[in-house]
């Protein structure tokens, strides 16, 4: 089940937040568990076992992390840098050991086969090939959950939140549907009191349902739209590529991708509002970015962060020798790669964008600023982000290098067969030039602006001129929703791209 289907939004969403107004304080998290548990039983089955799995053990290790596993001692957070026993070391290792061996098992077990026989056959050991080899599946969101789920372990462990002896509210914040699939990120210090005890407002209902509606836009009218001509244009022969094709490609597939994922983090967070849950953000307009940094501080922030202040500082952060920091950051962004996916691609998406970072790194440290006009240095990162999105979306090494060579001019395609003009009507023209100014901080601007207007207004006008602002949202909106609801009747299945990872 997906968010940007007619079943979605037309039963489940209404039946769910009908259930949850309806629903004593008292059993709130039991109603959010069951709906949440059948969310993912639709579409996975008996992977939510895995899901349960993941939590009980979580669930137990911070416990015994806290201790308070055995006993009904009043549970407190542990004390921030003071020593930890060997019982806590090892419930925390075992919290670790456990989630990465299923993830790893279900995540890179088919990659690790396929390079296992590659390399015997290379040595000419055919008889070695593990041709029976089962084709492991994938879990829907276990990249999401697993990271999650291991955050509570570690936020016990350094003392920034206390450990909860009650399972369903545990396993309510692992299960709940808004975020489970493709995040973003939550961690349980940030909802523990909202589970607990939370308020389902008019502001904040009416908030949800705006953000859930425009992120269904950005998803269905936007990164939909453009998923036809970048997918075409990536089924070109590598013979046939020609630089329009390149650049078109790409910077189509930067637009989608952008417009997908955060069009499902709006979602998520508009869903947790209308249920009563504040979630951080997940993006602030990374595209206008003037560095590889302040990029990663903008895009997929809950992974970002979560790498930052977990493994980033257990390896050493940025203390240490100059090569030490670069050793770092270039690990951890392979790392990165590796939880999209197993890939070779994403390993190569890693080391380029660990290279970009730790360039930028060398020239903070050795003092070299560049005096350049602030418009050309977001433009600039914008296109390094668009030369990792090759890796990114290419199927192949050998695909992504064609589309760097592409976007550069050194392919040998003539353009009579395939042309951008193929891939190029006037609602792509218009969907590309509405989701480039759409990623750019226009509506903020905008109701800047707005209040500005207002602050001058007398209080006779400012009736007028708060009914045309309210008339004109609550309009937009509405347009959003129908646009989106016409184009779901009327075209194919088209998933999430983050389901994959």
């Amino acid at each position: 089940m997906v968010f940007s289907s007619t079943f979605f939004l037309f039963l489940f969403l209404p039946a769910t937040l009908i259930l949850s107004l309806i629903s004593p304080r008292k059993y709130r998290n039991l109603v959010l568990f069951l709906l949440s548990f059948f969310f993912y039983f639709w579409s996975e089955n008996w992977f939510i076992g895995i899901l349960l799995a993941s939590a009980l053990i979580d669930y137990i290790c911070g416990l015994v992390i806290s201790g308070a596993f055995g006993n009904n001692l009043p549970i407190k957070k542990l004390e921030k840098g003071a020593k930890r026993t060997t019982l806590q070391k090892a419930a925390l290792i075992t919290s670790i050991i456990t989630n990465l061996s299923i993830l790893g098992f279900f995540k890179y077990a088919n990659f690790g086969i396929r390079n296992y026989n590659l390399f015997v056959g290379m040595l000419g050991l055919e008889s070695l090939r593990l041709e029976t080899a089962v084709n492991f599946i994938l879990p829907l969101g276990i990249s999401f959950y697993t990271f999650q789920s291991m955050s509570y372990t570690f936020d016990v462990y350094l003392g920034n939140t206390r450990a909860t002896r009650n399972f369903l509210n545990y396993a309510t914040y692992i299960i709940m549907f808004p975020q489970l699939v493709a995040g973003p990120i939550i961690r349980y210090r940030d909802v523990a009191k909202q589970l607990v005890e939370r308020t389902i407002t008019r502001e904040g209902f009416a908030y949800g349902i705006r953000r859930f509606v425009v992120g269904l836009g950005k998803k269905v009218l936007i990164a939909n739209t453009l998923a036809v001509p970048v997918n075409q244009i990536f089924d070109v022969p590598f013979s046939q590529m020609t630089p329009g094709l390149a650049w078109l490609g790409l910077f189509g597939f930067s637009l989608q991708i952008y417009y997908d994922f955060s069009g499902y983090s709006d979602m998520a967070i508009g869903l947790g509002r209308m249920l009563g849950f504040k979630f951080k953000e997940n993006f602030r307009y990374p595209f206008i970015a003037a560095s590889a940094t302040e990029y990663f501080q903008r895009w997929h922030i809950s992974l970002n962060t979560w790498l930052r202040d977990y493994p980033y500082r257990a390896m050493g952060g940025s203390r240490g020798s100059a090569f030490k920091v670069y050793f770092n950051i270039i690990t951890l962004l392979v790392l990165v790669g590796l939880w999209h996916g197993a890939s070779w691609n994403f390993i190569f998406w890693g080391l380029l964008c660990g290279f970009y970072l730790s360039v930028q790194r060398y020239m903070i440290r050795n003092n070299l600023k560049t005096r350049v006009w602030h418009p050309i240095k977001v433009i600039f990162c914008f296109f390094l982000f668009m030369t990792s999105m090759a890796f990114f979306r290419a199927e192949s090494l050998t695909q992504a290098f064609v589309f760097l060579k592409g976007i550069f001019g050194f392919v040998d395609g003539d353009g009579v067969e395939y042309h951008t003009g193929l891939y190029l009507n006037n609602k792509i023209i218009l969907c590309l030039i509405v989701g480039y100014i759409g990623s750019l901080p226009v509506v903020p601007w905008l109701v800047s602006y707005y209040e500005k207007i207002r602050s001058r207004c007398s209080s006779r006008i400012m009736p007028l001129v708060e009914g045309l602002f309210l008339a004109g949202r609550v309009t937009c909106i509405i347009l959003i929703f129908l646009g989106s609801a016409m184009t779901l009747a009327s075209e194919t299945y088209t998933p999430f791209i983050y389901f994959r990872f």
